[in-house]
């Protein structure tokens, strides 16, 4: 009689462990919905769990509090975008192609769940520490945005502009539009990247060349958001 090899009913722990990986994905996926929907203060762990259709006590196995949850929701958004802009930075053409290129995705990101919860919530509730952690992501952001505007000017390819306050308009810009996304609209992310990258990059003038604003001093420096 051939013996029958037996498997084991448990898997490697290589298994077990993306398994928990896809888990703790889900609670900070599901929260940050929760997030974009109620408002921070408003969410409960409750509702999380209601939704995923597990106890209370279940999510405190993938994650610690509320607070870590949202650190984590806005440091996955955060990262995907600078991913997204170092990956559109190391790609070919010119330094505008790669603007857009990153724009673009830096549109698509905030229509996202992790996205949208880094613009809609944002670090302000979070300890002074993890603030700092966060917004350390994002100067670095920043400055690869700036990088990008400085290489297009050299270049020819974009008009002469202060780098620093292109970078903040075309940010400001773009993350607002993880405010007013909505899933179920008439515009997918795509249509709305491509009809706001348009008017950013061209404006709504119909010359060349609009008029710019008499020169004045700032008041203060511009420090980044």
């Amino acid at each position: 009689m051939t013996s029958r090899k037996l498997v084991s009913p448990w898997a490697p722990s290589a298994d077990r462990e993306q398994v928990r990986i896809d888990k703790r994905e889900a609670v900070l996926r599901m929260a940050a919905q929760v997030f974009n929907e109620k408002g921070y203060m408003a969410a409960t762990l409750d509702e999380v769990a209601e939704r995923l259709h597990v106890t209370k006590p279940t999510l405190y196995y993938y994650v610690k509090n509320k607070d870590e949850i949202l650190f984590e929701c806005v440091r996955i958004g955060l990262t995907m975008m600078q991913d997204a802009i170092t990956k559109a930075g190391a790609s070919g053409g010119s330094a505008l192609d790669k603007l857009v290129a990153a724009m673009h995705q830096y549109t698509e990101i905030v229509t996202m769940d992790f996205g949208m919860c880094l613009i809609r919530v944002g670090e302000d509730p979070l300890p002074p520490e993890s603030q700092r952690k966060l917004r350390r992501i994002k100067a670095a952001i920043d400055l690869e945005f700036r990088e990008l505007i400085r290489q297009g000017i050299a270049e020819g390819t974009i008009a002469p502009c202060d780098p620093k306050l292109a970078a903040f308009t075309l940010a400001g810009a773009l993350s607002w539009i993880g405010r007013w996304y909505r899933p179920d609209g008439a515009w997918t992310p795509d249509d709305i990247a491509r009809q706001c990258i348009a008017l950013l990059s061209n404006g709504l003038c119909v010359q060349k060349t609009a008029p710019l604003p008499a020169k004045s001093t700032p008041r203060r420096k511009l420090k980044a958001v």
